[in-house]
Parts: structure tokens; C-alpha cells; sequence
């Protein structure tokens, strides 16, 4: 890392394995020298420091979207490419890049109907899944914790709630990592068509699900976003395949992370694993603990919607795009105490890993409940559970996660 703390310009490779591994050093170094900073090869101000993620999270004069109020030509963009519209055009009728009044009406829409689903009442099916999925680990004895536990769980959650089947978890899956590429530095032109191909396609396979739900309805969320009406509105069919995109490829990305770093931290930490072992009572504290410990999304991006905006101490204009770095947030020493270390006992941790603001994480509630029902699980079941090899992470900065886990049973 090179750090000109003149100008706060900072060079940082997030191919790096070094960086990608373990970036939290890089950022204890510039919670330091550079809280502000512009990230050369990102082209982006960054912000480290949870009261500035915080802001910029909450501001409403950022977003996720600026062409609604100026156009690529005002802005000095390129023309939008003809052969990526099939891809983008699921990012510009989902809620997640969308800002008001349109995100309002989005979110409210998809809220009522994901709400609906009473989440709370999937607790026995997902304790259900971790216990057969366990089954299968043990007879095994050593296996990649990724796709033996890590993966299925949130993927069967997440179509079953859609009432997609889960036999095609693999394509859906495959779909979702080709588009995920989208929004990492240096996409080559491959990633580029397998990404609009996977959208095309996953596109085409949900429209015939919306095409039979509309002629008999079911208990699935597919079924209440169709019926899905506020005062009037109702979600048009690309909404609808948009939004249902994006709750399988979120529904499943971040959680798939969360459990496997989770997993690896307590390994790497067996005092923590044992006293979470013996006080069941602290599994909420923990479950938000592995989250800011080693979060499973460290980037994310807010265009400057008005000119002269503010934030930790620099001001900045109209159609300029910023970035807050949330692992850096979560690992403040400013908020948080012994910062680097894992503290499953930890009370006060206001964690950014769920975003904050109009775009906090809708899936959230599901997360939460997804890691307080099956991790225990694990734990429980499988108290030998240890590392096989050394795991690696995934060259995939912004997204934070693990390549593979082999765990002995």
C-alpha cells in the first residue's frame, strides 16, 4: 500500500492475495493516515471511519442513482452499450439501485410481500436442512464446509420462500456468480457476455414461473409480489423478475460468506468457540460479532447527488462517486474496543455489515435467523469440527469471502 498523505491518494491492488485475505491491517493503517481517502485504482473517495460510513450511508443527498436527475450526456458518459442493456436493465427496475420515489414504492411493494412470509416461522425448516446437510458431513468426515453447509442453506431458504425448485440451486447459482463479476474491478470482456447471458437467462427461466403463478397462485413470494398492491401500485413483470433476482443472488452471496468466515474465525479462535459452546445465551451476540469481525461485503458505492456535499471533512460534488468501505467501519477503534479482536461476549456493536439508511439490507431479519439457527447447530452436532488445510480467501474484493473450507467432522 502507498499512502500520499498530501493529497490522501492512496494505491492499493485489490487483486493483492495479501489485501484480499486480510485487508484489516491496510485499513487499521489508514483509520491512521488516511480516514478520507481517493482510491487510485478504484477512481473512488473512500471512507474508513464508522461515523463517516454512517453518514454517507444515511445522507439523502447520496445514492445509488444519478441518472435520474441528469443524463449520461450531462454527466460525460459513454452512451449505454447495446449488448450489456439486458443486464443493466434488471439493475434500473430493481429497488437496490433505485432512489425515490420509485425505491419507496419498490421497496414498500417487495417489503409487504417478503414480510409476509412471517420469517420467523422458518426457523424449523432451517434447522431442518443445517441437521440433514450435517448428516451427510458426518458420514463423509472431512468436507468443504462452503458447499456442504455454507451454500445449501440460504440457496434452499431462498428458493423455497420464492417457490422455485431447489434442484436447480446449481444453474441459479451459477447464474448469480457470472453477474456478481459485473461489479468487480477489471471485468474482462468474457465476464462481460457471461454475465448478460446469465441475466438473459435467468430472466427468461422466472418469467415462466410468473406466467404459472399468475394462472394458479401458491404460497410463495413469487405468488404475493404478483398480488402484491399499496394504494394503487403494483410491481409491472420486469419489476417483479428484477426484485426476485435480486433476493436469490443477496438472499444467498453475503449469508453464504457470513457462515464460512464465521466458521473459520471461531477455528481460529478456540477460546471463543468453546465459551460460545458452554453460554448458548451469548448466540445473538455472537451471531452480530462474526458479522463485524470478518464482514462479507467491504464496499459499496454512493453517487453525490447535490454539489458542496460534506463528509469527514471534504466536500464534494455533483456526480462525483464515493465509497464506503464497511469492514473498515466495523473494525473503528473509535467505536469499538480491542477492535481486532473476537469477542463473542461483545454488547455494543453497531455493525455496518447490513448498510444503514433507505437501503438498509431487506434481508436482514432472514440472515439473522438463518446463522441463530443453524450455526448452534453445527457446533453442537459436530464438536470435533476443525480446519483440514489452510483455507484460502476469494480473489473477489469488494465481496469477502472464503475460496473453500475443509473442515474435518
Amino acid at each position: 500500500m502507498q499512502i500520499n498523505t498530501e493529497n490522501q491518494h492512496v494505491q492499493i491492488d485489490p487483486r493483492d492475495p495479501e489485501f484480499f485475505s486480510n485487508p484489516y491491517p491496510y485499513y487499521a493503517e489508514l483509520h491512521e493516515k488516511a480516514p478520507v481517502f481517493y482510491w487510485e485504482d478504484f477512481d473512488l473517495w473512500c471512507f474508513t471511519k464508522h461515523a463517516d460510513v454512517e453518514a454517507v450511508l444515511r445522507d439523502r443527498r447520496l445514492g445509488r442513482k444519478i441518472t435520474h436527475l441528469a443524463s449520461r450526456e450531462e454527466l460525460g458518459w459513454p452512451p449505454e452499450r447495446e449488448d450489456l442493456k439486458p443486464f443493466f436493465s434488471i439493475d434500473q427496475n430493481g429497488m437496490l439501485d433505485s432512489e425515490p420515489p420509485e425505491h419507496t414504492r419498490l421497496r414498500g411493494l417487495v417489503h409487504k410481500a417478503f414480510m409476509a412470509r412471517q420469517i420467523e416461522r422458518l426457523r424449523p425448516r432451517i434447522a431442518e436442512i443445517a441437521n440433514d446437510l450435517i448428516d451427510k458431513m458426518e458420514e463423509e468426515g472431512e468436507v468443504d464446509l462452503l458447499s456442504a453447509f455454507a451454500t445449501p442453506i440460504p440457496v434452499i431458504v431462498i428458493t423455497e420462500m420464492l417457490g422455485v425448485p431447489t434442484e436447480n440451486s446449481t444453474v441459479l447459482l451459477n447464474w448469480s456468480h457470472a453477474m456478481v463479476k459485473m461489479y468487480q474491478l477489471g471485468r474482462t470482456a468474457e465476464d462481460e457476455k457471461a454475465a448478460v447471458k446469465a441475466a438473459e437467462e435467468f430472466v427468461t427461466y422466472l418469467k415462466e414461473y410468473v406466467a404459472e403463478r399468475r394462472k394458479q397462485p401458491k404460497d410463495d413470494l413469487i405468488t404475493k409480489l404478483i398480488e402484491v398492491e399499496e394504494e394503487g401500485e403494483k410491481l409491472s413483470e420486469d419489476e417483479l423478475i428484477a426484485n426476485c433476482i435480486l433476493l436469490l443472488n443477496a438472499g444467498h452471496e453475503a449469508t453464504v460468506n457470513v457462515i464460512g468466515n464465521s466458521v473459520n474465525a471461531l477455528l481460529k479462535n478456540p477460546e471463543q468457540l468453546q465459551l460460545l459452546r458452554e453460554q448458548a445465551g451469548f448466540i445473538p451476540n455472537a451471531i452480530e460479532e462474526l458479522m463485524r469481525y470478518d464482514t462479507p461485503l467491504h464496499l459499496f458505492r454512493r453517487w453525490v447527488l447535490e454539489d458542496g456535499v460534506e463528509i469527514g471533512g471534504r466536500k464534494f460534488d455533483f456526480g462525483t462517486e464515493v465509497a464506503v468501505l464497511l469492514g473498515a467501519a466495523n473494525r473503528d477503534p473509535d467505536v469499538f474496543e480491542n477492535p481486532h479482536q473476537l469477542d463473542i461476549t461483545r454488547a455494543k456493536n453497531p455493525h455496518t455489515s447490513f448498510g444503514a439508511g433507505i437501503h438498509f439490507c431487506l434481508g436482514a431479519p432472514l440472515a439473522r435467523l438463518e446463522l441463530q439457527t443453524a450455526l448452534p447447530i453445527l457446533l453442537e452436532r459436530l464438536p470435533d469440527l476443525r480446519h483440514a488445510e489452510e483455507p484460502q480467501y476469494l480473489n473477489s474484493y469488494h465481496f469477502h469471502g472464503l475460496e473453500s473450507l475443509r473442515v474435518r467432522c
